[in-house]
């Protein structure tokens, strides 16, 4: 029996967090350890960076996920290791797992096999507690806006338009919509609210999008909260919650250390849903690793129609980034399954429906070209996989004027992804990235969101009723008109129809709601059926998390 993702890294020979910052330069008194294999790094750290040079960045994003499996997290962490395998001085940048999705369907968040990042087992659960932080962050901001309601509502808030949700860091369908404050007198007003998980919060965008403190207070500021009758915004300045709040999130403020299985050093930080949110980690992790290293190996969540693009569209244009390559991870099972076969009928040759599945490849590496980026293809290599089933992949890819890279980190680690490192390396080195964002900032909102849905999805129409339009032409009347839009759609097609695999062309982007996130500088547009506050499974995972006799933790993966 060939060895679980935790068995692998409970074997990690991992170093003294303290030699992972030396290889970075970081000295001791920069460092704050949590405990002996994780540290987050201090500010005047990072301040006394500014005038180095940034190094490459590399973005990994990925084909449409399938019940399959793609691997995206652990060919981001097996091409670090790749890197550092052929003598390249790269690190890694990786969002933070929710506890939501760790004890539902979807898993942790470290990588698997020989390319993981360690202390697996503290990254999927509670870590260093900047989830928890973002939290309480929130949370507080919900108490102090319905305290000052009850104390008299000085800033004449309508409670009929409070636009602030509560979070809690769980798949939870119960707490999608709720009532609060009944009771009687003693408990508030009674009203019609709701939850959203935390990784949705617009707190974890603010944290993930700022530079330092300072910004990050003003971001936080900036949220709005509330609407009054006379339909002028309430901002959380205005509850005078914005200090407090940064003073909860001064820790999870900083970027967090850890390491490979191969003790290379990596960030992990921030953590925002890419399906509800903008699915990166922090700028300012990933800024600060750029300092460090001459290679970054990031990711983002989901497939590269949801994640990729608003790496490009939200993260790169805010923090003024520019990468300089981009991996798209595709695997043979994955291309079966978008080419018809069953999950249970994967493991019989179906060379054909490899071609058919590879529209979905084919549609992104169309759609990551269109930002300037050069993109490579990893095929994420399974045991399973036939000779002749990798071939079709590479020969299609080839026709689409890319290549494809098998790459064999998860049994291998970074030696078995050294060819995809060499090569990732050699089209960073050449500069030959043209990245330009999709849209202008110029560009009204609802055509910023048309251009997605057709340039992206490649759907024929946006569909959104007046009230909708009006809503995007008052924040545009109110200066909000050149944020960017952050999709909050399925991750399991190009559609918002999570049945409808391939690469489907003549559909309609339905849209239900939008959301303006002036902390985070975006607004979110709701399509279709998606949730921001998920649900658990039939079976969620957490019915197979256990501590077993020697106080390990088992089923995590």
């Amino acid at each position: 029996m060939p060895k679980t993702d935790i068995e692998i890294a409970r074997e990690a020979a991992k170093k003294p967090i303290q030699q992972i910052g030396d290889r970075l330069g970081i000295p001791a008194e920069h460092l704050l350890p949590y405990g002996h294999d994780k540290a987050k790094i201090g500010q005047g750290f990072i301040d006394g960076l500014r005038d180095r040079e940034d190094g490459k960045l590399i973005l990994v994003t990925a084909i449409n996920p399938t019940p399959a499996g793609e691997g995206k997290t652990t060919t981001t962490v097996g091409l670090g290791d790749g890197l550092n395998a052929i003598g390249k001085d790269a690190m890694v940048c990786i969002r933070e797992a929710s506890l939501g999705p760790n004890f539902g369907m979807k898993g942790g968040a470290a990588g698997g096999g020989y390319a993981q990042i360690v202390p697996m087992e503290d990254m999927n659960l509670h870590f260093t507690g900047d989830f928890h932080a973002i939290t309480s962050a929130h949370s507080l901001l919900s108490a102090m806006i319905d305290n000052h309601i009850y104390w008299g509502n000085e800033q004449e808030i309508d409670i009929r338009r409070i636009q602030w949700r509560r979070v809690v860091d769980m798949n939870d369908r119960a707490l999608r919509q709720v009532v609060c404050s009944l009771g009687g007198v003693a408990n508030g007003f009674p009203r019609e609210g709701g939850f959203d998980i935390t990784v949705a919060s617009e707190v974890m965008a603010c944290l993930c999008l700022a530079d330092d403190l300072s910004d990050l207070e003003r971001r936080l500021g900036d949220m709005i909260v509330a609407y009054r009758r006379d339909r002028s915004p309430v901002f959380c300045r205005d509850m005078k919650a914005d200090g407090a709040m940064t003073v909860l999130l001064k820790d999870a403020m900083q970027p967090n250390l850890v390491q490979t299985l191969e003790n290379n050093p990596a960030f992990v930080h921030g953590g925002p849903f890419a399906n509800i949110a903008h699915g990166c980690n922090s700028v300012i992790a990933t800024k600060t690793a750029l300092k460090l290293a001459d290679y970054v190996v990031t990711e983002a969540g989901f497939g590269a129609d949801l994640g990729a693009e608003k790496f490009f569209d939200i993260k790169c244009r805010k923090a003024g980034l520019t990468p300089s390559c981009v991996v798209l991870v595709a695997t043979v099972r994955a291309m079966k399954m978008n080419g018809g076969v069953a999950k249970g009928d994967l493991g019989a040759t179906d060379v054909e429906a490899v071609r058919k599945g590879c529209a979905n490849l084919g549609r992104h590496i169309e759609n990551v070209k269109s930002f300037g980026v050069p993109v490579v293809v990893a095929i994420n290599h399974f045991s399973g996989d036939a000779e002749e089933e990798v071939a079709a992949i590479s020969a299609y890819v080839a026709e689409q004027g890319s290549e494809a890279i098998v790459s064999r980190h998860w049994a291998g680690g970074g030696k078995g992804a050294e060819a995809l490192a060499t090569r990732v390396a050699e089209i960073a080195d050449a500069g030959v990235s043209n990245f330009a964002p999709l849209y202008g900032d110029d560009m009204p909102l609802f055509e910023k969101i048309e251009t997605i849905a057709k340039r992206i999805y490649r759907a024929d129409e946006v569909l959104a009723d007046k009230k909708i339009r009006d809503q995007l032409r008052l924040w545009e009347d109110q200066g909000y008109g050149d944020l960017p839009v952050c999709m909050a759609k399925t991750q399991y097609s190009f559609s918002t129809d999570p049945n409808l695999r391939g690469a489907p062309i003549g559909h309609s982007v339905p849209v239900r709601e939008v959301r303006l996130s002036a902390g985070a500088g975006f607004i979110v547009v709701v399509c279709g059926e998606i949730m921001t506050m998920p649900g658990l499974p039939r079976v969620p995972s957490a019915e197979a998390i256990r501590l077993n006799d020697a106080g390990q933790i088992e089923g995590l993966f």
